[in-house]
């Protein structure tokens, strides 16, 4: 496990943008812009950045700085793919905005309405939360990322089962939360309702109308690009270092998009032309109206003594909303591992800028987007990149004096209460995942889908986790995230409890069975059709998972748990029991749940 550190939760030639490529006269208010941006890579010990502007209808500057590849030194241009993070959002809720003027969604019905199985922690919620509330974040829901990032997964219809276990911290429309499922549940609604996956909607609706071709959806077919970038992180202030890409996999509708500056540029043209692009209409008009006004309040933003011109910061329909130096400002920033974007419009004034970046939570996007602003708008010079260096500088300063001040409530002298080989085991909550713990020599260790982690003994039954680096090893500083264990009456671990979201109290990840792998020709035998009554259930195999569809009901993921016993990944409780005969053959499967055991016998 990692320190929790979350990124809120993703060639052969540029695409023509209306027939208009680099004009053959530099605009005048961009006239230096190169040397300003380029001073950006020093500045921040950036790897590279592409950046692109437009101007209604045309695209009025592009470029690339630094690098793709910093090993091989393959420079950056504005064809370079990069992942585009949470910038994915607008995509996804504009595909609602087309359904709703086909008259298949209303905004304002419940959620719950379009995806039967989505369930939300409460009735209220159930009953009241709505397709909109989704769109602008103010369902009442924390981010519960770790959900996610720690714990993915391929199948979207599990992931979002989870959200019936995720507490709420606050009221319904009562303050804006960011949340990356409410987004995931968008994607999940446009599929049922057309027949078509997320990736699907979206490039028949927008890639292919906006020529955004080399645009994608995974790692996977970005990396087969040969003009992709790879993605990288800073070390000890000036150290970069390339990291790995995080495969969203099913959480692709917040944010698993790759592109370019060129192509986003297209995106951003149709946005500040009223939803038109080429002469035709991409986006309905009153859609890009709805989505660009507020709908919540994300904070008072006041004015500052530094910068009285920038005020107010609400949200729309997959955009953030600010005030910038007397301008409408239209934005949305984009993080995950690696790489960190920007894409930003000024709708009064028809001009975009976009930039992509290939740093891990970086303040270059931001910067960068001010830089260009300013001139774009002839506003007065301000040193953007300075002002953003002074202040994280003193951010840092402020967490490091604070992190020495922090007295620790460690017990000295105790000891764990028994064995380490006795806290073995996976523990698991159903809004979360499966955490595995395990002895190695004489150390606890532990893993999730997504890194492993070492567990050093606090006190009593509380461990402290330490981050396992691949070429440092265990990192061994004071601090960390702490779990602690629980016995039964019987004295045997029976869960441990630790804080995974702020505000809200510790969870509780419960001991279960270990799962028992199994290869594709030992789960073949249980593939098949088993009647219930008045349907047919279906078994069937993706990979090395076995999963159950009952009609009516999203697919279920399976784990092996032992004598031909699969419990469903998501759901506490249930489990699929098969009666093999003497000769091996499947003759039926028994539906274990908490209301009794329903048989189906196999259909022959």
């Amino acid at each position: 496990m990692i320190k929790f550190l979350l990124v809120i939760l993703l060639i052969m030639s540029a695409p023509t943008l209306i027939g208009q490529k680099n004009p053959p006269t530099i605009d005048a208010r961009l006239i230096g812009l190169d040397n300003e941006l380029e001073k950006l890579l020093k500045d921040w010990k950036i790897a590279g950045f592409a950046v692109a502007v437009v101007e209604k209808d045309k695209l009025v500057y592009s470029k690339g700085f630094g690098y793709r590849d910093v090993d091989d030194k393959k420079p950056v241009s504005p064809n370079t793919l990069f992942a585009i993070g949470s910038c994915s959002k607008a995509f996804t809720s504009a595909v609602l905005g087309l359904l709703e003027k086909e008259g298949k969604l209303d905004l304002d019905k419940p959620a719950t309405g379009y995806i039967p199985f989505l369930k939300f922690y409460n009735d209220d919620m159930n009953e009241k939360i709505t397709v909109r509330d989704m769109m602008c974040h103010r369902t009442g829901l924390p981010r519960h990322d770790f959900s996610w990032y720690l714990f993915n997964s391929n199948a979207r219809d599990s992931m979002l089962m989870r959200v019936q276990y995720q507490e709420p911290n606050a009221g319904i429309r009562e303050k804006w939360q960011y949340n990356n499922f409410m987004f995931l549940a968008q994607g999940v609604i446009a599929e049922k309702l057309t027949g078509k996956t997320w990736e699907e909607n979206i490039k028949q609706r927008f890639f292919d109308s906006l020529g955004m071709r080399r645009s994608n959806f995974s790692i996977e077919e970005m990396v087969k690009d040969t003009n992709h970038s790879a993605g990288y992180t800073v070390e000890k202030d000036s150290i970069i270092k390339k990291t790995d890409y995080y495969h969203i996999m099913g959480m692709s509708p917040a944010g698993s998009i790759n592109s370019s500056v060129s192509e986003m540029a297209n995106w951003v043209i149709a946005w500040i032309n009223g939803g038109n692009y080429a002469g035709k209409e991409i986006l309905p008009a009153t859609y890009v109206q709805d989505a660009i006004s507020s709908h919540m309040v994300i904070s008072g933003a006041v004015p500052d003594k530094e910068h009285p011109d920038i005020h107010f910061s609400n949200y729309g329909l997959g955009w953030f909303l600010a005030s910038y130096r007397g301008h409408y400002r239209v934005e949305h920033g984009g993080n995950i591992d690696g790489f960190s974007a920007s894409t930003c419009f000024f709708p009064s004034d028809s001009i975009g800028i976009i930039v992509l970046t290939n740093q891990n939570g970086s303040a270059v996007p931001s910067v960068a987007r001010n830089i260009v602003a300013d001139r774009m708008l002839k506003l007065r010079y301000i040193n953007w990149s300075s002002d953003r260096k002074k202040a994280t500088d003193t951010a840092i300063a402020q967490q490091k004096k604070a992190e020495k001040s922090v007295v620790s409530n460690r017990i000295a002298g105790t000891k764990p209460s028994r064995p380490l080989a006795e806290y073995e085991g996976i523990f698991s909550h159903p809004g979360y995942g499966d955490i595995e713990l395990f002895l190695k020599n004489d150390s606890l260790f532990g893993h999730t889908p997504k890194d492993t982690f070492w567990l050093r003994h606090y006190h009593y039954e509380v461990f402290e986790i330490k981050n396992i680096h691949k070429k440092t090893g265990i990192d061994t500083a004071a601090g960390g995230q702490k779990i602690n264990f629980e016995s039964s009456e019987a004295g045997k671990i029976e869960s441990f409890h630790i804080s995974l979201e702020a505000g809200l109290k510790p969870m509780e990840f419960a001991y279960k069975p270990k799962a028992k792998a199994l290869n594709k020709d030992e789960l073949e035998k249980y593939a098949g059709e088993y009647e219930l009554p008045g349907m047919t259930a279906t078994v069937y195999i993706k990979g090395t998972i076995l999963f159950v569809m009952v009609p009516g009901q999203p697919e279920y993921e399976t784990i092996s748990i032992g004598n031909h016993e699969f419990k469903l990944k998501i759901l506490d409780g249930y489990s699929v029991k098969f009666d093999v005969s003497e000769k091996n053959e499947v003759t039926g499967v028994s539906f274990i749940q908490p209301n009794g055991t329903y048989k189906a016998p196999r259909k022959k």
